[in-house]
């Protein structure tokens, strides 16, 4: 792609951040477990929460996508939540309440929220631009 149409559509956002929260309690996971990933939850169990595994209980899936790293950890979604979120700006954050079960934040009185919002429509072709 030209220089010329990037400037046009501008550099592609990422798909996940983390607050500083997050970033503080993912750093304590980190330190404590290793290597650590999020996966977006889709449901079932812990409703929609992004859920936080050492890297080595966890297998990602060969069709997962992965959106991002936010403090150095994967953050990864199934494909076919992917599509519903494709448009989506995620911003991982701590709030207070019970981690989901299986997620290594699970006994602190907090857990990992997503916050989200729609890209814009610039945000939008330079993602689509990125990928092609």
């Amino acid at each position: 792609m030209s220089t010329e149409a990037k400037s046009e559509i501008g550099e592609a956002p990422e798909r996940v951040v983390a607050t500083t929260r997050a970033l503080e309690l993912i750093a304590t996971l980190t330190a404590e477990n290793g290597e650590i990933l999020f996966h977006q939850s889709g449901g079932c169990c812990d409703g929609s929460s992004p859920m936080c595994f050492a890297r080595t209980d966890y297998i990602v899936g060969d069709d997962d996508v992965k959106l991002g790293e936010v403090g150095g950890a994967p953050f990864y979604m199934s494909p076919s939540q992917f599509e519903y979120w494709r448009h989506t700006h995620l911003t991982l954050d701590v709030v207070s309440g019970r981690g989901g079960m299986f997620s290594l934040e699970n006994g602190r009185e907090v857990r990992f929220h997503i916050r989200s919002r729609l890209f814009t429509e610039a945000e939008t072709r330079a993602l689509d631009a990125a990928a092609a």
